[in-house]
Parts: C-alpha cells; structure tokens; sequence
C-alpha cells in the first residue's frame, strides 16, 4: 500500500501527466452527464418498456457500449460505435482503393483528409441509425412521447441524436490530445465500466435469494472465475515473441558503438483490441435491421448473443480483422529495410528480402493463435450463460467487454508509465521511489 501511495505522489508531482489526468476526468465527467440527458419531448418516466427491451439479448450489449445512453433515450443514446463503423469502411477503403491508399502515403495531410472522410461516412450512418433508433423508441414506448410523434419532432430528434455521437467523438478526440490514453477506447471503456457495479449487484442480489440457484458459494466461484479469465486475458494481450536482432559494430570518433544484441517484441495478439470492437461494431447492424421486428427472419436470429449463428460469425470477424488490422499496421518489408538501414539483422537470416520474409512468416504463426485464443475468450459470455449466470453479469466473462477493458487500462497504464520513467521515477509497476534524485530530470 505504502508502494502505491508514493506512485500516486510521483504522479501528482509531474505537472503535464497531473494535467492531462484531470483533463480526462473532466471530459469523461461531461460523458458521463450526457448519457442522462434525455431528448426533448421524451418522458423518462415512462421508458421502463425501452429498459426492458435492453436489459437481455444483444441489445444489453448495445446498451452497455453507449454506458445506459441507449436505454435512457439520452442525447448520447447511439454512441461512439457509428464512429467505429465508418473506420472500418474508410480501412477497408484503403486497402481496396488506390485514391485512399494514396493519401495513406502522404503522411500528415493524407491522414487529415482520411479522418475528415471518416467524420463525413460517421454523418452518414449516424443519419441512418437515428431514425431506426426513434422508430424503435415508438414502438417500444410510444406514451412516452410527449412532443408527438410527427416529422417534425423526428427531424429534430434525428439532428440531436447525430450532434451528440459527433460531440462524443469530439471528446474522444480531446482525451486522445489532451489527455492520457486512446480517447475513443476511453469512452467505450468508461460506458463499459459504468455497467459493472450494477451487473454485480444484480448477480449477488440472484445467488443470495437463490433465484438462479447456488447462493453464495456460486457467487463467490463466478467471482474467483472472472478473475482468473481476466488473468488469462492479460497474459493474451501481453504476451510477445521476442526476434533477436544484431547491430553491426561500428567506430564513431574514438569509441566503438554497437554490437548490442536488441529484440524486435511481436505481440500475439498485435492488433490490440480493435478487431474486437471492429467485429462488435458489424454485428450491431443486424439488430438496427430488426429493430422493430417480431423476432422472425434472418436478423433476429442475431439479436441473441448467446446463439450459435451469431457467435461463429463473431469468431469469424474476429479472426478476418485480427489479419487485416495486423497487416495494415505492421509491414514486415518496412521493418526490413529500417534494419538494414540501421545496419542490423537477425541471426541467420540475410538482410532485406530474406529477413522481411522471416518476420512475416513469424507474424503469421503468431495471428492464427492468437485470434483464435481471443476469439474464445470473446465468446465466452454465451457458456457463462449456460451456467446460470444472469445475462448483465456474464457480458464481463471474458468477451468484448472484458477485452476492451483489460486493453485500454494496460495501455493507458503503459502511457502513465512512460511519463514516469522519462523523469526518473519508477514506473506503476516497480517500487515507487524516484531513481537517481541527484540526476537531470528531463521534460518535454
């Protein structure tokens, strides 16, 4: 305790990363009060059919994902997930379209105008989901709106809807420059967390009056079971294959540098975790397509998240962008040619064509596995569920919630970590003092 206690101090002390935390919990604040903002006209008293509706099934997930916006008929009810629909349309663009694949190679301009494109596909969707949002509010609450229900009220409502997912992409976008972490993981991180407390209480309220049986032994084995796929989790996202690299000796004046042996660290799980929420983000669009449905037809087969069509389709766009994501970030021939010009290279292995080969083979070894490991853990709600646990609770058993979670909070941790290190003081997860007191602190 007394460890921590002095890494918050050193965290306090540092003028910029003080700066930038607070800036954070100030946008995430604002996040927070949009998300009970209700729209005009709208009673929120009488949207108990609205809460129901979100309460099971993939519209939980959906509702969770906005932190409650959705199923308050807040101003913030359609989230950042349009935001993140577009990004993958404009991604998939670049892959496919010389036009975007020239601008990814103008560097700053090139990525002003991809973003600028994205905000503009991000209206565009966003003007399509809003009005499936309100018609499925009518259906669902219709006595609660008080304005009416005319074109007029769904026009406004529509330009609301639309403002408030582009105002929450804004704060995204402050956090990402001003504050600590990736601001858009941030928000749906922080929708996310809001749900847990809840989520517990409901579970722990369940196995104490034994309406899903097993009292609180169950309860206290589904928490030491969260616990240890969130374990399993970390480990995933951690974990590396270190490729060893050589640097040629070389004389600089009177001294000899080089001759190190460094590593190149591949992730097994590269992408991160935005094929997760890439997949999420195309498996919203069946429930917008069935929104208002009886529950027959193709898409509402989608709507549970527990079913077998829909969990192969997760797997399988899990695993499809966990490839793509890897091969639009990572580029081996790059990664060759910036060591050869640096006059390194991995044992065994000639410089150029040949090592950019290797390290491709090797981070194709790694992507098979580790989609799948995470694939699993995705998935893993819908078994939970078939072991009794209730639905809100069992979204935190491993699948995307679980994964977005352990992601951002270990890169915003690595973020905190680096202002840490680079003005002498230990890191989070080191012993807390400060390093060489009589030596230069350095500053940005």
């Amino acid at each position: 305790m007394k460890k921590i206690i002095e890494t918050i101090k050193n965290i306090w002390r540092i003028e910029d990363l003080r700066v930038r935390i607070l800036i954070t919990l100030l946008f995430v604040a604002i996040y927070r009060f949009g998300s009970f903002i209700v729209l005009p006209g709208i009673n929120p008293n009488k949207l108990g059919a609205l809460q129901e509706q979100t309460s099971e099934g993939l519209m939980s997930l959906l509702n969770m994902f906005s932190g409650g916006a959705f199923s308050n008929a807040s101003v913030f009810a359609l989230g950042i997930m349009p935001y993140i629909s577009a990004s993958i349309v404009i991604q998939l663009c670049a892959v496919a379209i010389p036009y975007f694949q020239k601008m990814q190679r103008e560097g700053e301009s090139g990525r002003r105008k991809i973003n600028q494109y994205t905000r503009w596909l991000t209206i565009a969707i966003l003007l399509f989901q809003a009005p499936a949002y309100l018609i499925n509010l009518k259906y669902q609450v219709g006595p609660a709106f008080e304005a009416g229900d005319g074109f007029g009220f769904l026009a406004t409502s529509t330009v609301i809807l639309a403002a408030g997912s582009m105002f929450i992409l804004w704060l995204g976008e402050r956090i990402t420059d001003k504050g600590i972490g990736n601001g858009v993981s941030m928000i749906i991180m922080i929708g996310i967390i809001a749900r847990l407390p809840s989520a517990i209480i409901e579970e722990f309220v369940s196995a104490w009056s034994g309406a899903e049986g097993g009292g609180f032994i169950m309860f206290l084995f589904e928490i030491l079971a969260l616990l240890a796929v969130m374990a399993l989790a970390i480990l995933l996202v951690k974990a590396t294959r270190k490729v060893p690299v050589q640097y040629a000796k070389r004389v600089e004046g009177n001294r000899q540098v080089g001759g190190a042996r460094q590593y190149i660290p591949l992730k097994l799980f590269a992408a991160n975790v935005m094929p997760i929420i890439f997949a999420q983000a195309i498996m919203f669009i069946p429930l917008t397509l069935s929104t208002t449905g009886d529950g027959n037809g193709f898409f509402s087969s989608f709507r549970d998240y527990t079913s077998i069509p829909y969990n192969v389709v997760y797997v399988a766009l899990i695993v499809a962008f966990t490839y793509f994501y890897t091969a639009i970030t990572l580029n081996p021939v790059q990664m060759a040619e910036d060591m050869k010009r640096n006059n390194g290279f991995i044992p065994g292995i000639k410089p150029g064509k040949n090592t950019a080969d290797y390290l491709d083979k090797v981070m194709t070894r790694l992507l098979l596995p580790g989609s799948l490991f995470i694939a699993i853990i995705a998935i893993m709600p819908a078994f939970a569920g078939l072991f009794g646990v209730k639905q809100s609770f069992a979204q935190f058993f491993g699948g995307t919630s679980l994964l977005i979670l352990v992601g951002v909070v270990l890169d915003t941790i690595q973020q905190v970590q680096s202002h840490l290190l680079v003005r002498r003081y230990d890191g989070l997860l080191n012993s807390g003092h400060t390093r060489s007191r009589g030596a230069s602190v350095s500053a940005y």
